[in-house]
């Protein structure tokens, strides 16, 4: 075998390829709580099969749904792999997404099972919803609830044998974002993911795979659809070491101990990681690779971590998404971030198409006829790794669907170098310019900003919101960083905690109007979110 094949026997075959490679967490996994920080890959194995014998145990069947709501850890990917193992669909659902939300996508699934906490329970109890009444089943991972399965009955089952199924039915269930409302429940298959995705990253490639002698630290969302190719891709590879960080918090002492030579966070992460590299002996000056991906990143945090590191390092900026998996790549090094672009900052340039396997063309979002190379519009998508449907919602998926082209709900422009430049989601678009890039400039001028959001609004100037390090605004600073920028409102300086996020660290603009008080109206019809 050349490349993972099987979700449910993957670290089994991990065992069987002799790889060596030892997972470090930054704290212990919540289906282990005692089990500590470290585990080989027999270790693992035995984990995920363990797991699979409580899922049994709990008469989870082949094709039943097995929801998993819990706090950001690796064993949502291990949960999902026992889950695969025993023939169920795992549904991977954030406990970031609000009460209601998770009422919604559970009422979706109708699962037989849902893995979940007691604080997820309560949080949701005092909404005045029952999760628990959405689920066949309910099993709580740190003790007892009423109504619900006691863990330790399930402790020690043996599992069945291994499950099998065609490479084009359902395999994992994660959901979007959910930046502009309640997340979508993306399916995808073996096909598009194991044999997609991680096959793909499973290639060992100069420069941007893992080598053998690698520290490979991820510090993401664990129950988005990154993580469960990212791990059997980067596992496949075998590198000497692999570090799981949970939290963007208290990361610190683990990466002090295993100083990365790769490292793949979320870009809320890495914002919030800057003022570690102020100190002389962070932890972070020897890693060769950045990798980031789910969302923007800010020109001054990218060089910010180039410029920190001993080495030459390479950041590989990734676009895709949940449905798609990635489609287009770019390469920043230090010296192509020297120039400081004020006009177009260069993280806008997402680069160019994977090639060989994505296409990518803009069109007349009225009409869907290609506009040429400079002129915006919105951005299709044609990838073997496509998603296979929304669960509870195939009308929405069809609508997004042209054949084998899939609709982006990006805006974004070809340029006459054939890299592809994103503008803005088309539900936040501010017609004639771009939120983001204005979010760039202004984050590249004002020099305490650690986060700037622009909404635009129809009848108003565009918003602003500013989160800086120290709580204070310079007006001075801020009046010149806007010498020929588009007239904008006057700031809202909020904190970070202030902002309303995803699981992933995304911005909920929606929310963060009503927060604002800034109505639900925008430029963009939403069609496409």
């Amino acid at each position: 075998m050349s490349k993972p094949h099987d979700l449910g026997t993957l670290f089994d075959d991990l065992v069987a390829r002799r790889v060596g490679t030892r997972v470090v967490l930054s704290r212990p996994l919540d289906i282990a709580p005692d089990f500590g920080t470290s585990y080989d890959m027999p270790a693992v194995a035995a984990l995920v099969r363990n797991v699979a014998g409580w899922l049994h145990a709990a008469g989870v069947k082949p094709g039943d749904r097995v929801a998993v709501v819990k706090p950001n850890h690796w064993d949502y990917v291990l949960i999902a792999c026992a889950a695969v193992r025993v023939g169920a669909v795992p549904a991977l659902l954030s406990d970031q997404l609000a009460p209601h939300a998770l009422e919604v996508l559970l009422e979706r699934l109708e699962p037989a099972l849902l893995i979940t906490t007691r604080t997820v329970l309560d949080t949701a109890r005092a909404h005045g919803i029952t999760l628990i009444a959405r689920a066949g089943a309910t099993v709580t991972l740190e003790g007892r609830y009423p109504d619900t399965i006691n863990l330790e009955r399930l402790w020690g089952h043996e599992p069945p044998p291994p499950s099998t199924r065609d490479d084009d039915d359902p395999l994992l269930v994660v959901h979007t974002s959910g930046t502009t409302g309640v997340p979508k429940l993306v399916v995808h298959t073996n096909r598009t993911l194991v044999l997609g995705l991680a096959g793909a990253e499973s290639t060992r490639l100069p420069i941007v795979s893992s080598r053998r002698r690698d520290t490979v630290c991820s510090a993401i969302s664990y129950s988005h659809g990154r993580a469960v190719p990212w791990t059997a891709s980067v596992l496949w590879l075998a590198p000497r070491e692999v570090v799981i960080i949970d939290s963007a918090d208290a990361a610190e002492t683990v990466l002090r101990e295993h100083p990365p030579t790769t490292l793949e966070a979320l870009p809320s992460t890495f914002v919030r990681w800057r003022p570690m590299l102020e100190k002389p002996d962070h932890p972070l000056r020897g890693v060769r690779l950045f990798i980031s991906t789910f969302d923007a990143v800010h020109p001054p945090t990218v060089r910010a971590f180039l410029a920190a590191t001993r080495r030459r390092p390479l950041w590989v900026q990734v676009w895709g998404q949940t449905e798609t998996g990635p489609l287009t790549f770019r390469f920043l090094t230090r010296r192509s971030l020297a120039a400081r672009d004020a006009r177009h900052p260069t993280t806008r340039n997402l680069g160019r198409p994977a090639p060989g396997r994505t296409r990518l063309r803009v069109v007349d979002p009225r009409t869907f006829e290609p506009v040429p190379r400079g002129i915006p519009g919105l951005v299709l998508a044609k990838t073997p790794t496509r998603c296979v449907d929304y669960v509870g919602e195939h009308d929405r998926w069809l609508a997004k669907t042209d054949g084998e082209w899939w609709n982006t709900g990006d805006m974004g422009l070809r340029t006459r170098w054939g890299s592809y430049l994103m503008l803005d989601r088309e539900v936040d678009v501010l017609p004639g310019q771009s939120c983001v890039e204005l979010e760039d400039v202004l984050e590249e001028r004002v020099t305490n900003v650690v986060e700037c959001v622009v909404l635009a609004t129809p009848g108003r100037l565009p918003q602003p919101v500013v989160v800086t390090r120290d709580g204070h605004l310079d007006p001075a600073q801020w009046r010149h960083a806007l010498r020929d920028l588009p007239a904008l409102a006057d700031p809202v300086l909020l904190t970070w905690e202030q902002i309303p996020r995803t699981g992933t660290g995304k911005v909920r603009r929606m929310e963060l109007r009503a927060v604002l008080r800034a109505g639900q109206d925008t430029f963009g019809t939403g069609r496409w979110t």
